[in-house]
């Protein structure tokens, strides 16, 4: 072969790895990411990888309705993703992991499904510089130590006949030798508590009103609005904006229970359920923040709940829980 023959195909290959690998490089850097509805397939791809250290440019296009994107256990906005349109973020990982990446907005009954990972390489950044979007991994969870089953029931015996006061309780406990902390608030029920006041001369709406005021105690305004904001986010299309269990996907819920109880009747097999119901005073006042946690990490293991552990940071999960406990308690009266 003539060298000036060499040359030329030399040429021509180094044109095509132009043309063709950078795309790819161009690909692997700036993945443009499809999302449909859950049913339709979700994300496309829903694995990304990234390195430590190396912002990750990511493009999203929604082929169907608006979705959103936020990564979980991560200090960032929300995105929108537009159908026909394409969204730009630029991602950063100051530490190596698995990151879970959901849609924001509610497209439908398997909204909940809308999930995808990031797996991040490399060494951790250096913590005089680490932005901390990532919190540690807590420690063993509260319910686990405890060992609750958070499966098994937990109806309150007993109920107030009116909204509990935080303000009243107050005034009462002043003298009262309870425990206000915060292993005592995380690791019993209102009604546990309520329980241990019986042996004072205290009636029982007064015994409630100070049960209100410790669940208050252990509670702050600006917790109280994140918890707010994370349960009109995540959780209101399902649960209802006033936490009654009756969002607006309460009906597709009910009818998909009715459907697999028709397709499932005699299995063992659990099946999708209507959702809880926050401001049933029997089951939420049975309920410790502690057995509440163990159901938010883990989800409804088929009953339509999903797992927020991967979403949600460990502060976040204890402030969604003392919200929940508002919709029982009154803390402004």
């Amino acid at each position: 072969m003539k060298r000036s023959e060499l040359i030329s195909r030399i040429l021509i290959t180094v044109a095509i790895v132009s043309v063709v690998g950078a795309p790819l490089y161009f690909w692997s850097h700036t993945p443009l990411i499809h999302v449909h509805i859950a049913e339709d397939g979700g994300w496309s791809p829903d694995v990304i990888k990234a390195n430590v250290n190396e912002p990750l440019n990511l493009k999203l296009t929604s082929d169907d309705v608006v979705h959103g994107f936020a990564v979980g256990q991560m200090d960032m906005q929300s995105v929108d993703v537009l159908p026909g349109k394409v969204a730009d973020v630029t991602l950063n990982f100051d530490k190596p992991g698995i990151y879970t990446f959901f849609c924001t907005r509610w497209c439908g009954i398997n909204h909940w499904r809308m999930r995808g990972t990031i797996e991040v390489s490399g060494s951790p950044a250096d913590p005089s510089t680490s932005s901390g979007q990532r919190p540690e991994p807590a420690s063993v969870p509260m319910y686990v130590t405890l060992g609750l089953d958070i499966d098994a029931p937990h109806d309150s015996p007993s109920i107030p006949f009116s909204q509990p006061s935080a303000i009243n309780g107050q005034q009462l406990a002043v003298n009262l030798p309870i425990d206000r902390s915060t292993e005592y608030y995380l690791g019993n029920s209102p009604y546990q508590v309520f329980d241990e006041l019986g042996s004072t001369s205290l009636t029982e709406i007064q015994r409630w009103n100070v049960v209100a005021s410790i669940w208050q105690s252990n509670t702050t305004p600006e917790s109280l609005a994140n918890g707010q904001h994370l349960f009109a986010q995540n959780c209101a299309a399902c649960h209802g904006e006033n936490g009654a269990g009756n969002g607006v996907f309460a009906d597709d819920l009910a009818a998909a229970d009715e459907s697999s109880m028709q397709t499932m009747a005699g299995s063992d097999n659990m099946t999708m359920q209507s959702p809880v119901d926050f401001t049933n005073p029997t089951r939420m006042l049975g309920a410790s923040p502690a057995l509440l946690q163990g159901k938010i990490l883990r989800g409804g293991m088929g009953t339509g709940m999903p797992m927020w552990g991967s979403i949600f940071t460990e502060e976040q999960i204890w402030d969604l829980i003392a919200y929940l406990y508002s919709f029982q308690f009154d803390y402004h009266n």
